[in-house]
């Protein structure tokens, strides 16, 4: 038996809040299809027809009152420009209202927050929602929770996510609860993403975050914004300031003082902190034996890492991977399916 999920849409949404998540469903549906079990997708718009996004792409739609909200699993609604002017007495957020009483879970991706909030969905929750966002909502809803880094959160039977990539993170969320976590490794897997990012994860990765701040910080010097990928393509080396240094042109003394005005840590911890990016994929994203790991990402032993782990996560690495691993959570997919 399917789960039918509706999207709800308005003009100028954001085509990537509904094309992620929904190819997301769509490649379940393909690992699912021996089970009989999947998802059946609806379109929705307030009055039906053609839905233009942010981008131009029209898609066409199903009015709001062609659908019985009975017959909804999960509903999800995304976000775009304008998503904050709609009010409480909207059509559009009356709708919503009513139909999250009789679902089994209500979503929103991006600034579609918004709308659940205006729909009084999300007083005294944990919200997430873009975090370009974040201040705005806070200031119109100071009943809501609104947190800055979650990619996304769950808070009773109301998920909220992030902007933009942040939806597929959602929908392979919702997946992995309806149908197992090897399901979700298949098609995470297959969109070439990483799984399992962890709700609470930062919406920037630390080697995102280190790249804007040492190449975008007013001034900066560029030539920095080129070490956080070359200290992962050199995770295993001895990076000491002078490797830093010499792998950006710089003297040590140079790069010390240019590193220092944009970062507030030690270059020593910056390393670190990559270090550990990169060891907690690897653990959830294979089954590599943690010696090793903790060799190929610079530790050298698995005591060191153990600590790293553990000062920044309060967690020893093998408790990432039972936690998160890929054989974290069995299928629920009956085996007969």
């Amino acid at each position: 038996m399917s789960r039918t999920i509706a999207f709800v849409l308005f003009d100028q949404a954001l085509g990537l809040n509904l094309s992620g998540p929904a190819e997301v469903f769509s490649l379940a549906n393909r690992h699912l299809a021996a089970s009989q079990l999947g998802y059946e997708l609806l379109f929705l718009s307030e009055t039906g027809g053609l839905v233009r996004s942010s981008s131009g792409l029209a898609l066409d739609t199903d009015p709001l009152t062609a659908i019985e909200s009975t017959s909804l699993d999960t509903l999800i609604v995304v976000g775009g420009a304008g998503a904050s002017a709609i009010g409480s007495d909207s059509p559009l957020v009356r709708w919503i209202r009513a139909a999250a009483a009789n679902v089994r879970r209500t979503c929103s991706i991006c600034n579609g927050a918004f709308l659940l909030a205006a729909a009084g969905l999300l007083n005294g929750r944990r919200v997430a929602t873009h975090w370009c966002e974040v201040d705005v909502l806070k200031s119109m809803y100071p009943q809501v929770a609104v947190e800055l880094d979650p990619i996304y959160l769950r808070d009773g039977t109301i998920w909220t996510s992030a902007g933009m990539t942040a939806g597929i993170d959602l929908a392979l969320a919702l997946i992995e609860e309806d149908y197992g976590r090897q399901i979700s490794l298949s098609v995470a897997r297959e969109l070439v993403v990483f799984l399992h990012r962890p709700g609470g994860q930062a919406q920037f990765s630390n080697l995102l975050d280190a790249q804007t701040r040492l190449g975008l910080s007013p001034g900066a010097d560029t030539r920095l914004s080129r070490l956080p990928a070359w200290i992962m393509d050199n995770l295993s080396a001895d990076l000491s300031v002078e490797r830093l240094a010499d792998a950006v042109g710089m003297s040590p003394r140079t790069f010390a003082r240019r590193f220092s005005q944009v970062h507030a840590g030690t270059p020593a911890r910056f390393v670190e902190d990559l270090r550990l990016e990169a060891a907690r994929r690897q653990l959830e994203e294979t089954d590599m034996p943690i010696k090793r790991l903790a060799s190929l990402c610079g530790f050298g032993d698995e005591e060191r890492m153990r600590r790293a782990f553990i000062r920044r996560f309060g967690v020893p690495p093998i408790a990432i991977r039972d936690r998160f691993g890929i054989d974290a959570r069995k299928p629920t997919i009956p085996a007969s399916a």
